[in-house]
């Protein structure tokens, strides 16, 4: 495929369309991130609010 001449690539694009472009590719992003958590829950493992201890001899005081 040969690459066209500077005089022939497309024009630049607006901001208007730069605007739409970003946003769509966000909503893309944001639906794919649901779809991927949607299909790993429930997790195995429930996240944790407290963090456990660790069983053993009591720190010197």
């Amino acid at each position: 495929m040969a690459n066209k001449p500077a005089s022939e690539k497309s024009p630049k694009k607006s901001d208007a369309v730069r605007s739409y472009e970003k946003e769509k590719r966000r909503k893309e992003d944001q639906e794919e991130l649901q779809e991927g958590l949607e299909d790993t829950f429930p997790a195995s493992d429930p996240v944790s609010v407290t963090q456990p201890s660790t069983p053993g001899k009591p720190n010197d005081r």
